[in-house]
């Protein structure tokens, strides 16, 4: 695909849907189909940044970067006007935005299908409003997922007039299609020193759930701590996001807002350096 393809076929989410005209908002297609059809298995970077075959290194300062005046976007992906062909998703891992928008300002009313969209909120009061009468404020220490599914209108703002808001913006693509939509807000574990377990595929089980096989934990680590991580599944992969501070994983060094993606094994080790904040997604790397 080349670069004005992707641009055409692209769904415009959240960090680019403001800076649209309108006439293009209109001809928006399904989140789920302009995506998963049109882009190809990828999660493999250029081959000068491969270190073995199981594993990539993404760097903060590889991510692409859109800067609206209100709203400070880095995209771990391909999205909106950020186009590399060799970024486009890990797995069914498709999006993950590190958004700042600024004090009373956001995104407006619009419109998603059949896409699980997951908010992290790192700073601020994110206030959230959806087509299924849903209003809420969403605060450091928890997490929001939608899904999608047969189709939902929602908007979310910086509900402070005088700090901005920061936070991830995270898209999966489901492993069902047209289900009905769906909203949750809860607060998470944030106990020190451990991973704490904020997502999975079932409802009865630690965090919120999604409409796919993936489970997410968040560790903040006020001393160093060694520890392994094994997958639920060993057909997934593990896409590890520094938010802060310094780590290492399977012995490569990461610094803030670094990342690695890691396939083809079990369990591995991570060391978590005093005053890091870890985001681990283990998903699938089959669409």
């Amino acid at each position: 695909m080349d670069r004005k393809k992707f641009i055409r076929n692209s769904i415009f989410g959240l960090s680019g849907i403001l800076a649209l005209k309108s006439k293009l908002i209109a001809q928006k297609e399904s989140t789920y189909d302009s995506l998963m059809d049109k882009v190809g298995f990828n999660h493999l970077p250029t081959k000068k940044d491969i270190k073995t075959m199981n594993y990539v290194i993404h760097k903060a300062s590889s991510r692409g970067h859109a800067n609206h005046g209100w709203l400070d976007s880095h995209h771990s992906f391909s999205f909106a006007s950020y186009y590399n062909p060799e970024k486009m998703h890990f797995g069914v891992l498709r999006v993950l935005n590190d958004d700042i928008v600024d004090p009373g300002m956001g995104f407006g009313t619009h419109p998603h299908d059949n896409m699980e969209i997951i908010s992290i909120p790192l700073e601020g009061d994110l206030e959230h409003k959806d087509s299924m009468g849903n209003t809420a404020v969403i605060r450091e220490g928890e997490i929001q997922v939608m899904s999608a599914g047969t189709g939902i209108k929602h908007s979310e703002y910086n509900r402070n007039k005088d700090q901005q808001v920061k936070f991830l913006q995270i898209w999966l693509f489901p492993h069902t299609k047209n289900v009905t939509p769906r909203y949750d807000q809860i607060k998470i574990d944030t106990s020190p020193n451990k991973l704490n377990q904020i997502l999975s595929p079932d409802a009865e089980d630690e965090g919120v759930w999604i409409h796919q096989n993936a489970w997410f934990h968040l560790g903040n680590f006020n001393k160093q701590q060694n520890m392994d991580y094994q997958l639920k599944n060993p057909e997934n992969g593990v896409y590890v996001f520094l938010i802060e501070g310094s780590a290492e994983v399977e012995g490569e060094s990461l610094n803030q807002k670094d990342a690695i993606g890691l396939w083809d094994l079990k369990q591995f080790s991570i060391k978590a350096e005093k005053g890091s904040k870890i985001l681990l997604m283990e998903v699938p790397m089959k669409i």
